[in-house]
């Protein structure tokens, strides 16, 4: 199976991605203290926007520097070309050949962004509208689902703030991370495909650095399973989403050991009381929950373990279910969103 080949290669892509990134990062990261950014957006669709999540999350937690998400279309569609002087742009993409992305980054860089584009492709027309690049390293992904260029993404990000905010300890946890994602593709999630088998609608549920693979897991359920899945901050589940909650309904948690765990574990026992099903993978066991552990590392790169056992596990629900994961209905590997 392509996809499955693929997700198993992520562990020596983040491995080789280290040396490769590290020239780079020293010299953007001499920019970026140089002259600071008063605040940092990201442009992204698809699998690379939950990618941007996670980034969001470490840059605001690690670095303190206001960071959102900025739309593609207000620029692609819209004509609109905001201010971003004195600002950073960080443009998430695998192919780097979207045009809204394309447009997006050449509007930012004019408008007076520093545009940083993190693309698997480093000869794409995102790439060459940035100031800095950083080549995810994923090496050639065929498959329509992505899952190692995601994964080099989050861990790209990850090492940009590491440099960024000089922290040697989440650097030396990102130089181990290779054995815990190996160590993660290689857990038999049975207990866990079996909760989700024959679901048709599911929740997944994360809150901080978890929110972002709970959205890319809803996605991939959506492209391999055909599961009506939606992803849901923890935050947000009791402000209506918890009302279609009912006796049986199955929902996925991504928990990680994080100042998160306490609003996580609230989230749960609304779910529980309302007979939902619930599944959790990664962080120490809620009560309550089918729980299913991950290999240890830092908390906030748990969520990347996490997503990468989490590939496993939905390949082989695909094909329980009957479904060929590598041909998805109605995609293709490059969507060219205008």
């Amino acid at each position: 199976m392509l996809t499955w080949r693929e997700a198993a290669e992520a562990p020596q892509r983040v491995h080789a991605q280290a040396t490769t990134l590290a020239p780079i990062l020293e010299a953007l990261v001499t920019r970026l203290k140089t002259t600071p950014p008063r605040a940092v957006m990201t442009l992204a669709r698809g699998s690379s926007d939950h990618a941007a999540t996670f980034g969001r999350h470490l840059i605001e937690t690690r670095l303190g520097i206001a960071t959102g998400s900025s739309e593609p279309s207000i620029r692609s569609v819209y004509g609109i070309a905001p201010d971003l002087e004195g600002m950073a742009c960080i443009a998430i993409s695998q192919s780097g050949h979207s045009p809204d992305l394309v447009t997006s980054v050449a509007m930012a860089r004019r408008g007076g962004a520093l545009v940083i584009a993190l693309v698997n492709d480093t000869d794409s027309p995102l790439a060459a509208e940035a100031d800095y690049v950083l080549d995810l390293g994923a090496g050639s992904e065929s498959a329509v689902a992505a899952t190692k260029s995601f994964i080099c993404s989050l861990t790209a990000l990850a090492r940009l703030v590491a440099y960024w905010a000089g922290d040697m300890g989440l650097l030396a946890h990102l130089e181990a991370l290779p054995a815990a994602l190996a160590d993660a593709f290689d857990l038999d999630f049975e207990q866990g495909a079996s909760i989700l088998r024959d679901a048709s609608r599911l929740y997944v549920i994360g809150r901080g650095p978890g929110l972002a693979v709970a959205q890319e897991a809803a996605l991939k359920l959506k492209e391999t399973c055909r599961v009506h899945a939606e992803a849901v901050s923890a935050a947000e589940l009791l402000h209506g989403p918890i009302a279609i909650v009912d006796p049986g309904f199955p929902v996925l948690v991504f928990a990680q050991d994080d100042a998160s765990r306490p609003a996580l574990a609230h989230a749960v026992d609304a779910l529980l009381e309302r007979g939902a099903r619930v599944l959790q993978v990664g962080g120490a066991p809620l009560v309550g929950t089918a729980h299913l552990p991950l290999p240890a590392t830092e908390a906030s790169l748990q969520p990347i373990v996490a997503i990468q056992a989490f590939y496993r596990m939905v390949l082989g629900l695909a094909l329980a279910r009957g479904i060929d994961p590598d041909r998805p209905a109605g995609l293709q590997k490059v969507t060219r969103t205008t």
